[in-house]
């Protein structure tokens, strides 16, 4: 399975939050892996950022903000030019969905992580 930069927004440090465990499984996958927070951590040996960072070829970008704020990040979003967008349950966003979907962006509702233990990621 080929890697695929992703890019998990709205990490936790808790570690049974669903967008902590994606970074594990990602990672455990052979994915590489960039994480913004609201706080500054690490899982495992990544270090999540709390800045808008410019990362360089990210495939995916999975979100586990609700929409509202979801809001801050999207112009950041869409200038990463990812592949596809993964809106987690929770994250459901219609409008930013149909805005990155008309920029040539592929966009799910779906769980990253039923996706990479269905081996659909």
């Amino acid at each position: 399975m080929p890697n695929k930069k992703t890019l998990v927004i709205g990490a936790s440090t808790n570690p049974a939050q669903y967008s902590h465990l994606a970074v594990k499984k990602l990672l455990a996958a052979g994915h590489e892996v960039e994480a913004i927070g609201r706080e500054e951590f690490t899982i495992e040996n990544i270090s999540v950022g709390t800045t808008m960072s410019h990362f360089e070829g990210v495939d995916t970008v999975t979100i586990y903000l609700n929409a509202d704020r979801q809001k801050a990040y999207q112009e950041y979003i869409l200038s990463l030019e990812p592949k596809r967008i993964i809106f987690n349950p929770g994250a459901e966003n219609p409008d930013f969905l149909k805005e990155a979907t008309k920029k040539g962006i592929d966009t799910l509702e779906a769980c990253t992580l039923v996706m990479l233990s269905a081996g659909t990621y």
